[in-house]
């Protein structure tokens, strides 16, 4: 049952109205049909009522006249005329004598014959089995005889119903004949009474108003007694005697009947009432077919009214999540055409309430990130710009410094080269519309440096590159790598009376540029890494210059732009910076790191 629950809380909307329409149709066609059946029931309880009282009247009437039958079996047998020729012809010795007292005998059968109208014949089998006979003359075989006369026997002056006739007379009332005398019956055998019953007129007579094509059918549970052809076969009256209800509906061969029992308790018969169903119900079948098919062509309209419907809800709605999803996705390209979709025709439903709040509701996020994205630039751009003006220039008085010194001692060459060295360290430095610039040129003020330095440390100083060839297009910012140079020449060589060595390093890794700066000064302390780090070291503008690299990186490339310090006491110092590897044939460059 959890399962049916949960999977119908999963469904969709659309799925769900549907089902529940087609729910609630079954549920009315299920009470229709209860109804239906209940009134039907009741309709075929009221028409078993009335075939029962037809059918109760119809056997009282016929089981009356067979008493007049029986009764008139035994006033023939306790005839006193008929008795004495009985009796003489038992004594009698000469035929001439046994043939007149035989006339005798059938001239009484004949008396009594001819007056009863539910009569075929009598006949009368004496000891010699000779036959007597009034009324239709019609012979019965000897076999049939030795069977009349041994049932008469059974029920020793009784009558008894034989149900095997012809077709004429199908009943037989038979009784055994014995001597009376005295008034009083003796045990002397004089011969067997048989009287052939004309049942079908009976029930003519009884059933005096039958339903159109109605049957009485008269069986005593082994064969049919009435009528003598049945289009009944045996094995269908045999099904419908095993109902327990008195009266329903049965298959026959010819179709459907409607069929009402009854059962005598004089015979030990059984009465059936067919009627024909469909003929019977006729119209009730055409109505009830009628309203069948009118309920479905309703619950069929139902379903496509109810889909249709769910639909105009649905489908909108389906619609608006489409769009939600591909913001979701991140697809922010897409707000201002999602933001223009389709609005539904009737805005002032909920639905249409919805998009339009939808709509607002994108055009709103897409000025926010306009306005965003363009406070962004403006921010970056000013720190970037503050950041770079930060670098201490503190170089170009020592490179004043060194001029003056060489100039008064003596003229020399290198006098030239450091004020050339000098006017590019001064360009690159003053010149900021360049923000990005390669690793090669970055390398080239970085050997203006170096060799503006080289003329005041002389042989103290010992610098050397390893640049990779490859990455010598990468992007970098530019003035990353002149104050690392700096910075180690101030804390390494300028303590120092002994030569320093620093060395710069690139290689690649992946899609990342690796750029370390080593020294083999004196190495800082974690106390003072520490305090350079959250940048409270500020002597001669030093700290200030990799706290400013630190902030450059993080603006321009985000998490991917890192800067890591390892020194130790005695060890020298190592600055590593990793950057992605951004090439300097790539248009956005500048965009996407902002990005």
């Amino acid at each position: 049952m959890n399962k049916i629950k949960n999977a119908f809380t999963t469904l969709p909307i659309h799925h769900k109205t549907i089902l529940l329409i087609g729910f609630l149709m079954l549920i009315s066609f299920t009470f229709y049909v209860s109804v239906l059946r209940y009134v039907f029931s009741i309709y075929d309880r009221q028409i078993y009522e009335k075939s029962s009282q037809v059918l109760n009247m119809s056997s009282v009437g016929i089981e009356n006249q067979l008493r007049e039958v029986s009764n008139l079996s035994f006033k023939v047998m306790s005839d006193e005329p008929l008795q004495q020729y009985l009796l003489q012809l038992k004594k009698a010795e000469t035929s001439y004598e046994k043939n007149g007292l035989r006339k005798k005998i059938t001239n009484r059968l004949v008396s009594y014959a001819g007056s009863e109208k539910y009569v075929y014949s009598m006949l009368f089998i004496d000891n010699d089995n000779n036959i007597m006979a009034a009324g239709n003359r019609e012979g019965i075989s000897e076999s049939k005889q030795k069977e009349l006369v041994a049932l008469g026997q059974q029920y020793s002056g009784s009558n008894a119903w034989h149900t095997s006739g012809d077709k004429q007379s199908r009943l037989l009332s038979v009784r055994q004949v014995k001597s009376f005398t005295g008034g009083a019956f003796t045990l002397e055998k004089l011969g067997t009474l048989i009287i052939r019953v004309r049942l079908d007129r009976i029930v003519q007579d009884q059933m005096q108003h039958p339903a159109e094509d109605s049957q009485l059918l008269i069986t005593d549970g082994k064969e049919v007694i009435y009528p003598a052809e049945s289009a009944v076969s045996e094995a269908e009256i045999d099904s419908e005697l095993k109902r327990t209800q008195p009266y329903g509906i049965a298959m026959f061969e010819q179709g459907r009947y409607f069929v009402a029992r009854a059962h005598s308790s004089y015979t030990d018969w059984t009465y059936l009432y067919t009627t024909p169903f469909d003929q019977m119900f006729k119209q009730i079948q055409f109505v009830k077919q009628l309203v069948t098919v009118i309920f479905i062509m309703i619950f069929l309209a139902a379903l496509i009214i109810g889909a249709r419907f769910s639909r105009s809800i649905t489908h909108p709605i389906a619609q608006l999540i489409k769009k939600m999803r591909n913001i979701e996705k991140g697809d922010l390209d897409k707000l201002e055409e999602a933001a223009l979709g389709n609005v539904p025709i009737s805005p002032q439903n909920e639905v249409g309430l919805l998009h339009r709040t939808f709509k607002m509701m994108l055009q709103r996020i897409r000025e926010l990130i306009d306005e965003n994205y363009a406070k962004q630039l403006v921010i970056r751009e000013t720190e970037l710009k503050a950041l770079q003006a930060q670098i201490n220039p503190h170089f170009l008085y020592n490179t004043l410094e060194s001029i003056n010194w060489l100039a008064k001692v003596q003229k020399q060459r290198q006098i030239s080269e450091m004020v050339e060295a000098l006017g590019f360290l001064l360009r690159s430095s003053v010149n900021m519309s360049e923000k990005w610039i390669t690793l090669e040129r970055e390398l080239d003020i970085v050997r203006s440096y170096v060799t503006i330095q080289r003329t005041r440390f002389e042989e103290r100083l010992d610098f050397d590159m390893d640049i990779a060839p490859e990455v010598g297009t990468a992007r970098i910012p530019k003035l990353t790598l002149q104050p690392l140079v700096e910075n180690a020449i101030h804390y390494a060589l300028e303590p120092s009376i002994d030569p320093c060595r620093i060395r710069i390093r690139a290689r690649a890794d992946g899609d990342k540029v690796i750029i370390e700066v080593t020294d083999d000064g004196p190495g800082m302390t974690p106390e003072f890494l520490e305090q350079l780090h959250e940048g409270r070291i500020q002597t001669r503008g030093q700290g200030i210059g990799l706290s400013n690299i630190q902030e450059r990186l993080r603006l321009t490339f985000g998490e991917e732009g890192e800067m890591v310090i390892s020194s130790k006491p005695g060890s020298g110092t190592v600055v590593s910076i990793s950057i992605p590897w951004i090439r300097e044939d790539d248009d956005d460059v500048q965009s996407d790191a902002r990005r």
